[in-house]
Parts: structure tokens; sequence; C-alpha cells
């Protein structure tokens, strides 16, 4: 008699990681959840003294939409608006945004 290996994987199975992101495709939730990792990795990306100032972080259609406690960091963060697009869509290693407007 020939024994086989349970912990063998057949061919339709995949690793959960992979099932997940093909699931969360397929209902359009991969933009929404890159969207909570990057307000969630906020004082990473730009630092807890800009985090610190920022009262509220949003991204909608694309724009990452801020309001700022200070007016002179706002007035610093504008100026650097490239370099914040490119952080955010490194982070999310996709096009996340494609501007900043601050509220």
């Amino acid at each position: 008699m020939k024994k086989y290996n349970d912990n063998k994987r057949t061919s339709n199975e995949a690793p959960l990681k992979d099932v997940l992101e093909k699931w969360l495709k397929a209902y359009g939730l991969d933009t929404k959840m890159k969207e909570v990792e990057v307000v969630n990795a906020w004082p990473e990306l730009m630092g807890t003294a800009v985090a610190a100032r920022t009262s509220e972080i949003k991204i909608r259609n694309k724009k990452l939409i801020l309001k700022m406690d200070s007016s002179v960091m706002r007035d610093e963060l504008q100026h650097g608006k490239t370099i914040i697009i490119q952080r955010i869509n490194e982070f999310a290693e996709c096009e996340l945004i494609n501007d900043v407007w601050f509220g």
C-alpha cells in the first residue's frame, strides 16, 4: 500500500495571502485597504512633527486631503506636494494618489 503525504498541496490550493489579495481586488477593496494602511502609517511616512499637526487625513478619488493645525506647516507641505505623493505611492506600491489638497 502506497502512503501519500497529506501536507502536499494540490494544484487548486494557494497561499492564503494570494487568495485574500484576489478576493480584495475582485470586490474593489484592495485600494481601500491601501488607503487605510497609508493613514495608519502617516507618522512613519511624514515624521512625528507633521503627524502631530495633522488633524485629519482622508483619501478620496486619488486625492490626499489633509487638515493641518498649523498654517506654517500647511504652507511648507504645499511646496512639497510631489514628495508627499511620491512617498505615499512608493509605500502603497501603486499610484494611490495624484494630488494633495489642504482643507
